[in-house]
């Protein structure tokens, strides 16, 4: 495991799964390994490196990617690449999956041919399925989000060299 990590994600809702698994120690690194001890929300790799690779860190960077598109591009420049390791954890089509899977209506899912969201929305009345809070209070008793990565990992079509939440876990 490399001393420093750096977990990037998107949204509200995926940094709350995050912070519930970092905050009772499920995850594969610890808070106190992040750079900043924190979900850093940082999507171009330019960004990433003006603001935390130019610290000069003594030796090498684990970067966990959470995503939900297996395209979008991350590229470090040549003076850095040899500094980081890059995991790209993808959360395809969308993290609120996790919220469907829980609620058991996956087979409905599939047959209303609609976005994660816009289904949690208009089908299970959830208005605020992106939010930081909602998540968090929604998926408060950790077994149902544990129980609910097991099963994204199933159903899910990972590619190879992609990682999955359930991958980040310490226990499977």
């Amino acid at each position: 495991m490399a001393k420093y990590a750096a977990c990037i994600c998107e949204g509200g809702a995926e940094r709350a799964i995050l912070d519930l698994l970092l905050d009772n120690h499920m995850l594969i690194f610890e808070r106190e390994q992040l750079i900043e001890e924190e979900v850093l929300r940082c999507r171009s790799a330019k960004e990433f490196e003006g603001k935390y690779l130019k610290k000069g860190f003594e030796e090498k960077i684990i970067v966990y990617r959470i995503l939900d598109s297996r395209s979008e591009n991350f590229k470090i420049s040549k003076a850095y690449k040899h500094k980081i390791d890059i995991v790209n954890v993808v959360t395809a089509p969308e993290i609120e999956m996790l919220i469907i899977l829980n609620e058991g209506k996956y087979r409905e899912f599939k047959k209303a041919n609609e976005k994660p969201c816009i289904y949690c929305k208009s089908n299970l009345k959830y208005k605020d399925v992106k939010s930081y809070e909602f998540v968090r209070q929604y998926f408060s008793d950790l077994n149902l989000l544990i129980k609910a990565l097991h099963e994204y990992r199933r159903v899910s079509k990972v590619h190879k060299h992609e990682w999955t939440l359930w991958d980040l876990l310490k226990v499977k």
